[in-house]
Formats: structure tokens, sequence, C-alpha cells
């Protein structure tokens, strides 16, 4: 086992492990350590605490200090300068004339480097804005290119549900979301519906999979033939999966009837079949396997 703290550089962003050593640490401080962009400034997001050597990439870095007043203010004057380093990087793009959006600016704590992240449809020249930029900044200087769904990451905004995204908020890595989660869930599959700000698949999709599963492996489907406990047979015609209820169609007598169960209250031979979809259901699935399909890694993180 090791002693480790988990640190962040950015809201919502990756948690790092590092060495606390003998510094008394604790979760709220902030942190200077060395990483792999040089000297940064972090939030500490948990209590030192053990973990397996084997969860730990080796070999682990030490805080080199808890933050001083000083160190502080150097962090708070690093983001005054990034709104001016943003503001000259826009104007340099449009000299270029280059079809890129700009969406941050980004400077290490030791002002080694300025990252400038970005957008735009595809492959961008930009060697000779990085020499612009260079002899403006005197430092180093990275463009990087980044996908719509860390640009929303870093702009933030509100959701369908009226609260702050996820991804803005709590979400330190992007999860694999699939088209499966939302059938799981009998979501609309209309890409309308279910994808988020960025346009892709919404991420909460993912926070109530394992529920869904656990409730639905109890539950028939809908066509499955059942037989009620007070004897009636017929076919499912819905399901409500959070209630455990089942409405079925039964016949009574000569006439059909549409009556809800407990799920407890029937028995069945579950099977698995896959629905039949019209055109239009057809043509959102598509969209949504490609939206699946433009899933990727996020660039923000590099320490």
């Amino acid at each position: 086992m090791v002693k480790v703290i988990g640190v962040r550089f950015r809201t919502a962003g990756k948690i790092y492990f590092f060495d606390p050593g003998a510094l008394e640490i604790k979760r709220g401080d902030h942190v200077i350590v060395e990483t792999a962009r040089g000297i940064e400034y972090g939030t500490v997001v948990g209590d030192p605490r053990e973990v397996d050597e084997k969860k730990v990439i080796q070999p682990l870095k030490p805080v080199l200090r808890i933050a001083t007043q000083r160190d502080d203010e150097q962090e708070a004057g690093n983001k005054e300068k990034e709104k001016e380093a943003f503001k000259i990087c826009l104007e340099k793009i449009r000299k270029h004339g280059l079809e890129m959006k700009l969406i941050d600016a980004e400077y290490t704590f030791d002002n080694n480097k300025v990252l400038f992240y970005f957008t735009a449809d595809g492959r961008i020249d930009f060697r000779e804005l990085v020499k612009d930029l260079a002899s403006v900044f005197r430092t180093r200087i990275e463009l990087r290119q980044i996908g719509v769904r860390d640009e929303t990451k870093i702009l933030g905004g509100i959701g369908i549900c009226g609260r702050q995204l996820c991804c803005h908020s709590h979400l330190s890595e992007f999860v694999p979301v699939s088209i499966k989660m939302a059938k799981e869930q009998n979501l609309s599959l209309n890409p309308t519906k279910i994808s988020g700000v960025c346009g892709r698949l919404m991420c909460c999709l993912k926070h109530e999979e394992e529920t869904y599963e656990e409730l639905n492996r109890r539950l028939p489907g809908v066509g499955d033939h059942v037989t009620t406990e007070d004897g009636l047979k017929g076919e499912v015609q819905s399901v409500n999966v959070l209630r455990q209820l089942v409405k079925v169609i039964v016949d009574v007598g000569d006439e059909k009837e549409i009556q809800e169960y407990r799920v407890d209250q029937l028995r069945f031979k579950k099977r698995h079949k896959h629905n039949k979809m019209d055109a239009k259901e057809a043509a959102e699935l598509k969209e949504l396997e490609k939206l699946e399909k433009e899933e990727g890694k996020s660039k923000l993180d590099d320490n």
C-alpha cells in the first residue's frame, strides 16, 4: 500500500495521485506539484489515503509544497493573463484567416507554456500562428485541437434537466455512452431528446444504467405472453420499469381487456427479441449510431 492524495488542476478535471510525504495536507488545500507539463498549482480533492501500489503509476511524484499566499497570488495573476492571451490569440487567428474556433487559453503555473484549446472541422495548419504567438508571449506555445465534448466541458452550460452540465460540474472523465443504455431505459431514440449540449449522447445515460439493467431482468418484454395469478392469459402491452408494473392485454370471456399487474403477480418465460422498427425509427437509430462512433478520448488532461 502507498499513501497518496488526489489533485485536480481544473474544475471537474481528472484526478491525479501525488505523494504527500510528511506534509499535513487536507481536502480543499492548494498544492504545488511537478507534472509532465511543468510546475502546476492544484486543488486537493480528498484527504490522504492508502491505495494499492498497482493502482498508482510509479514513480509517484511528491507534493513540492502547500501553496503559499504568494502562490495563490501568482495563480490569480495567471488567470488574468489568460484572459488577455485569449484576446490576443483571437486577433491572430483572424489575421491569419484560419477556420478555427478558440475555446480557452491556459498558462502553466510557472509560465513555461501557454496552451490554446480550439475546435475545427478538419486539420488546421497553424504553424505560422504558433510563430506569431511565440513572438508575442516569449514562451512555449501549444495549440491543441479538442472535440465538442471537451469544448462543452470547458464552457459549461445548463442541461435539459435544468441543472449544470455533468461534465462541467463533477464528471472527472468521459464515460463510454451507448445506444443500448437508452434502449434499456425505454427512452425515445430521437437524437434530439437524448443528445446533450455537445451534440453527443448524454453522459447521464450512464448514471442509472446498472439500476435499469437489474430492474429489467425481473420484467417480461413487450409482446411476451404471460399468465396472471388469477389464471388469465395475455400479452404484455407495456411495462413500468421503476414501479415494476406490467400492463397486460388479457382475454376475459369473448373480450380483451388491459389490466395492470405487479411483476410478482405474473408467470412468464422471458424471451429476447428485436422490436420491428419503422423507417423513421431506423433513421433515428442510424443517426444515434453515428454519434456513438464519434465519441473520443478527452484531450484536456496530460499531466
